[in-house]
This record gives structure tokens, sequence and C-alpha cells, in this order.
């Protein structure tokens, strides 16, 4: 797995890993604080940047991943391409484009921003709370994926109406559906009309 600020542990004065801090914001997404990641998704919840990428390969099939089994929030179920949280500081932008390196093994060939969304989603499995100013992106995929087991569990590329019947009978996560209508008018942009979506 890649070393990141995320995942490097320089240990504090109890011999505890330093925690990983997310960007708080308002409700115009400006920067108020930090909080501790698990903090900040506790009930209610407290607003922090996000992201949330959707990429495409060349038939204009969507790339899902299944999240890891070993993940502490939202274990197992399917949703978009990559979604994350930047630093403090680092760009939406910038840790789009990290993450889904780092998750899938593949840089997209295309990136582009596609808006805000914001939203408060509790996850009744969990107990843990999204309330996310989200940023969303667009891309292409063209190069094979190389997933990192301990972040997705699975991927798919799905065309609309697969998506539909994928989306009936499997767990999607809870934030799954609020982005995706948020980000439609740029996926149908990125796509064409032929695409369906």
């Amino acid at each position: 797995m890649p070393i990141t600020p995320a995942t490097t542990t320089t240990g504090s004065s109890n011999g505890t890993a330093d925690a990983i801090l997310l960007e708080l914001v308002d409700e115009n997404g400006v920067t108020v604080g930090t909080a501790e990641k698990l903090a900040a998704h506790q009930p209610p919840g407290q607003l922090h940047r996000a992201f949330s990428v959707f990429l495409f390969d060349e038939y204009g099939r969507l790339l899902l991943q299944r999240r890891a089994l070993g993940k502490y929030h939202s274990p197992g179920v399917w949703s978009n391409t990559c979604c994350g949280h930047p630093y403090p500081g680092e760009a939406p932008f910038a840790a789009a484009a990290r993450r889904t390196f780092e998750e899938l093994g593949v840089s997209p060939s295309l990136l582009a921003e596609a808006g805000t969304v914001r939203y408060n989603h509790p996850d009744p499995a969990s107990g843990l709370v999204e309330q996310e100013y989200n940023h969303l992106f667009v891309g292409m995929v063209q190069s094979p994926l190389r997933p990192d087991a301990d972040e997705v569990g699975e991927t798919a590329f799905v065309t609309p109406a697969e998506l539909a019947e994928r989306h009936a009978k499997d767990t999607f996560s809870a934030w799954f559906m609020t982005v995706l209508d948020a980000v439609r008018p740029a996926v149908r942009e990125l796509t064409g009309p032929s695409a369906g979506w």
C-alpha cells in the first residue's frame, strides 16, 4: 500500500499513531477548522470537506467499486469509483487524483471538476454520519486497474441499466444516489447522449 500522510505513523508521546485530520467547513465550503476523522463521523456529524470521483471507460460505462470488508465505514457496500477526504490544506482535485491511484492503482486519463453537493446521511449499519460538503469529479479511465485489496473488494463497469439492476439487489453506500444525481449533468456532458446517463 502506498505510504501517504494518512497511513504514515509518526507516533505521539503515548505511543499511538497520529490521528487523521479532516477539514471542517461551513455551509459555503469555507474552512473553519479540523477534526479527527472518526470523531467527525460520530453522530450528529461535523460538516467536513470530501470528494467523490466518477470514472468512465471508452464505452461510457461507470466504474463502481465495492468497498473492502475491512473498512471501518460502510464496509462491503458498492459505491462510486472513489471517494474520500482531502487532508487539511490539500486541494480536492489533488486528493481525488491521489486516492484514485492509491485505491485503484490507476491515474485517470481525464479528470474534471463537476460541482459540489452538501448532504447529511446517517449510516444505519455503522451508526456513523456522513455530514459532507462534497466536491464532485468526472473523468475517464483507460489503463488496467490494480486495486488495493485493503481498500477495494471488487470493481465493475456498468451501463445505466446494469446499475439500476445492481442497485435493486445489492447494498450501496448511503451517499451514492445523492452524489450520482448531483453529478449527472457533468456525466452526460462527458459520455454523450448515447451512453444513457
